[in-house]
């Protein structure tokens, strides 16, 4: 008998909440990806600009879901000091690792800076996780 075995992994993802906002005080959040894949792939997590016309990696924007051409600015970030911009370009800004015996579960670091003046209104964005392995 033979047989072999390909690299595989899958990605699950939770959603980041930041809450009420208001303009004095900026709102931090978190999320987590967890990644399964087959023991000793290398991998990258990627975070691409979101669903909002108009956003980048470096500066994402939320909608608003009544106003839809209302905006609110926020980052992702791959360090609890939310200093280091999470992206997607492969050996730029996103999270290289390499797969062990159990998942590895990866916090992304959310922030919605103080000081926006954003109409009234529920906010939203999707973010898509790509996994290069």
């Amino acid at each position: 008998m033979t047989a072999t075995v390909l690299k595989f992994c899958t990605v699950l993802a939770t959603p980041m909440v930041f809450g009420n906002y208001t303009s004095s005080t900026a709102a931090i959040s978190t999320s987590t990806i967890t990644v399964t894949c087959t023991a000793g792939t290398t991998y990258d997590i990627g975070l691409d600009a979101g669903a909002t016309a108009g956003a980048t990696v470096t500066t994402r924007q939320m909608s608003g879901t009544v106003v839809t051409a209302a905006r609110l600015n926020y980052f992702l970030y791959s360090d609890t000091g939310r200093t280091v911009n999470w992206g997607n370009t492969v050996g730029t800004d996103t999270v290289s690792l390499t797969a062990g015996a159990v998942p590895i579960i990866s916090t992304v670091y959310g922030r919605v800076p103080a000081g926006q003046f954003s109409a009234p209104d529920a906010y939203t964005d999707l973010i898509n996780v790509t996994v290069t392995y």
